[in-house]
């Protein structure tokens, strides 16, 4: 009676070891289980600072009275910009640059004029729209007799987009929803059930301008890629 109270205890025991093990097989099989996907959330947004260097030149071989003029004409730069809505403080002003023609070492000796002075009053605004719309009307400036000059590369207006960090939680967000979506897809395609987030990383966001000829329309763009378990 005992031996065969022994081999069925052992029969049980062998049976909850296999059925053990199989659980086991199983969950290692499934544990690698998974799919990496990216989410895309993708906005457009007005720029809402903008810098505009204004450059104004004077030419002439004295300098005292060409420090004069360039002066008068910096009042009259801002004057403008004041009679147009821009404040004290969105307004700064650079020291005047002085070149001396006759002093480059490898330009020509053929200068009507010794000395290139040049003055910057540059609008630093989160008025966009306002500053936009004087850019557009500083022709008036040449009434007044000063002629403002490009300022060439890296002294163009620039726009930017600062407030992104306020809209960086809900960029987020939507990203991983679509990231969602499409490991969902994925997973209904391969007749799994979705589990749950295995690993995030933010990725990059990028601030770009819509395109050349928009440059206060920014495009910005973010990038989640999500790691999901799949389950049979």
């Amino acid at each position: 009676m005992n031996r065969v109270k022994e081999a069925a205890l052992l029969a049980i025991g062998l049976v909850v070891l296999g059925l053990c093990i199989k659980w086991g097989i199983d969950d290692f099989a499934n544990k690698d289980r998974t799919v990496t996907v990216k989410g895309l959330a993708e906005k457009e947004v007005a720029a809402d600072k903008v810098t505009w260097p204004i450059q104004t030149k004077e030419l002439g071989d004295d300098l005292p009275s060409l420090y004069t003029k360039i002066n008068a004409t910096t009042d009259k730069v801002k004057r403008f910009l004041k009679q147009n809505g821009v404040k004290d403080e969105e307004i700064s002003v650079n020291a005047p640059e002085v070149v001396d023609l006759q002093a480059e070492r490898y330009g020509s000796d053929n200068h009507r004029y010794r000395y290139n002075i040049t003055s910057t009053v540059t609008v630093t605004s989160h008025n966009v729209k306002l500053v936009r719309g004087i850019i557009a009307r500083q022709g008036e400036l040449l009434r007044q007799g000063v002629a403002v000059v490009d300022g060439g590369y890296g002294n163009g207006v620039t726009y930017e987009y600062v407030s992104f960090q306020k809209m960086k939680p809900e960029m987020m967000e939507e990203a991983i929803k679509n990231a969602e979506k499409t490991a969902q897809q994925f997973a209904d395609n391969s007749s799994s059930e979705l589990g749950k987030i295995m690993s995030a990383s933010q990725g990059q966001f990028s601030i770009d301008d819509r395109d050349a000829n928009t440059p206060y329309i920014k495009n910005v763009r973010g990038v989640i890629t999500v790691t999901y378990s799949l389950k049979d």
